[in-house]
Parts: structure tokens; sequence; C-alpha cells
């Protein structure tokens, strides 16, 4: 039960996002003027009646955020008296610390009426969160506690060294890999954070047109706003040739490794999602829905690169596995029994 209930946490996370995308792509961060309480009501007893305009938006995602945040803790409890993986147990301490600073900082963003420095590290909190959350989901699965057994069956896994020229590289490190994702889902990241500072600064139209830039590659004009939006662009086609490397790698090296392949595949299927959302947000004028579609499918884009990131690094798991297995956690907790 603990690898689905850690995927809801890591589904209902991207919901979060979704909320709070939502909130800022209709300007109703301040239609509740009051945190934690709305407008004098305790959250959860507030009338639905009078869930209307913006204080739909920012009461929902208040909404959200307390269930999330309910969830991470079970999580991080459960996994105190389940997990026997140390660093696995401390991945649930840090998204619940995470998840509560999160809160602290959306509370803190109402009462001084949108900062933008306190808004856009609440955004980019945000993403670490769901990262937290996706990680834990994906290292409890049942899949990646096979691919534990596989890389340290004899030949499965060779987990020592990158493969010699001319050997099998479906079954050893690869370590070009390794750090091509990392570097990619790191760039991924920091572009995440230029587009909540756009979103946060109000610079998500300073160029109006798309592909171009005031009919030009390169903007003829330039302010701080046109400097961000413009930012954000180069960032993100940075981005796409990353992930083209990442995803041509794997497709040229690892077409046999399903575990591999099929997140690689699905990074393609977002990104280019993701540069249409982008492109539609800008002559939508940003249309609320369109806008907040493409910060959760930025997300979601964020998330896939790092488990492709993660499965490429499974040796280096497996080790840490060996050395942290149940044994340890049984002394620490007699009542605990080995499946």
């Amino acid at each position: 039960m603990l690898p689905v209930f850690a995927a809801l946490v890591a589904a209902s996370t991207a919901l979060l996002i979704f909320a709070g995308g939502l909130v800022t792509s209709t300007g109703s961060g301040l239609s509740v003027p009051d945190w934690p309480n709305t407008y004098g009501w305790f959250m959860w007893a507030f009338p639905i009646s009078k869930m209307v305009g913006g204080i739909f938006y920012e009461h929902l995602h208040r909404l959200v955020a307390s269930t999330v945040g309910f969830l991470i803790v079970v999580l991080a409890i459960w996994l105190a008296r389940e997990e026997p993986r140390r660093w696995v147990r401390r991945l649930g301490y840090i998204a619940l610390a995470a998840v509560i600073t999160q809160g602290v900082l959306g509370g803190i963003t109402v009462l001084w009426y949108l900062p933008d420095s306190i808004s856009i590290a609440h955004a980019s909190l945000a993403q670490i969160v769901f990262c937290l959350t996706t990680t834990i989901a994906l290292v409890t699965s049942r899949g990646w506690q096979r691919g534990y057994a596989e890389s340290r069956t004899p030949g499965a896994g060779a987990p020592a060294a990158p493969a010699p020229r001319g050997g099998n590289p479906e079954s050893r490190r690869d370590i070009t890999l390794e750090r091509i994702a990392v570097v990619t889902t790191a760039l991924i990241y920091v572009q995440i954070v230029i587009g909540a500072t756009m979103r946060h600064t109000g610079a998500g139209l300073a160029i109006p047109d798309f592909p171009l830039a005031f009919g030009h590659l390169i903007p003829p004009q330039w302010d701080a706003k046109i400097a961000i939006h413009f930012a954000h662009r180069i960032g993100a086609l940075t981005v796409t040739l990353l992930i083209l490397a990442t995803t041509g790698h794997v497709f040229f090296h690892h077409r046999r490794r399903a575990e591999l392949r099929r997140p690689a595949m699905l990074l393609l299927v977002l990104l280019a999602l993701q540069i249409t959302l982008g492109a539609l947000t800008v002559l939508s004028q940003k249309q609320f829905i369109i806008t907040s579609l493409h910060v959760v499918n930025g997300a979601l884009v964020l998330v896939t690169s790092l488990v492709l990131t993660l499965r490429a690094h499974r040796a280096r798991f497996a080790e840490s596995a060996e050395a942290g297995s149940a044994a340890p956690f049984a002394q620490r907790d007699p009542a605990h029994v080995p499946a």
C-alpha cells in the first residue's frame, strides 16, 4: 500500500501546482486577504456559497494545499515506521519540512501583499516538493525494488564501471547518460524558476508575439521585463536541445531498457506539449486555463526528467540499498518483519 499512497501524494502535488497556477493566472492571490483563516472563518468551515470570483480560486488552492500537507505528514510517518532504507526515510522528513515551509511562504505571500521575491520562492519550492514526492513514489515502487535485484544479479548490472569500448551498454552504467540527465534536470528547474519570475513580475506578455520578438529574432528594444521574458525563451531553447540530447542517447544506447525508454518517450511528448502551451499562452494573451496548464506541464517535464535521471543512476542506489538494508532497521525496530 505504501507505493500506492506515495503515488497518490505525488499526483496530489501536481494538482496543487495546477491550483496555484490558477490563482496566479486569474490574479486571485489577494482575493482572500487573511491567513490562515478565510474572511475570519476556519478554512474548512468557509461556506461554499461564498466561494465566488477570485475567492473560489484562492480558497480552493488553500484547501488543496492543506490536503497535500496532511498527506505528506502521513507519508513521512509511514516511511519512518515501515521503510528500511534510511535515505528514503530522510526524503520523507525533507518533504515534510519543505511542505511546511511552502505553507508558511504561502501565508507570507498573502500577508505581505504578494511581494515578488516571496511569490517566486513559493512557486519554486512547490516544484521541489513535487520532485521529492515523485522521488519517494519512484523508489518505493515495486519496479524500483525489482531493479535492485536485477542490478545485483551477475551480468545484469555490472555497477562498478562504465561499459568498455565494444561492451554491452544495455547492462552497464552509462556515465555519459548519468551526467547529461543531471544537467538536463537541473536546467529544467532553472527554466521553471525563470518562468516563475516572469509570471510574478508581470513579464508574461512583455514580448507580445511568437515565435519572433517584436518581429525580430532579437528584441529591438529592452527593459527588465523584456529581458526576463527573452531569457525564458532562450532557456526553453536550451532545455529543448538538452532533452533531445538526453532522449537521443537513450534511444541509441538503451533502446531495450524499458525503464529508460518509457520516460524518454514521455519526456518528448511533454516537451512538445510544453512548447505548444507556451506559444498559446502568448498568442491567447495569457488565457488562464492555458497558462495554468503550461505551469503544471512544466512541472511534469521536470519530474519526468528526474525519473529518467534517477533510473540512470540505478547502480548507485543499489549500492546504497546494500548498505542500508533491513538488518540495521530491524535493530532499531525489533517489531519490523522483512517482507
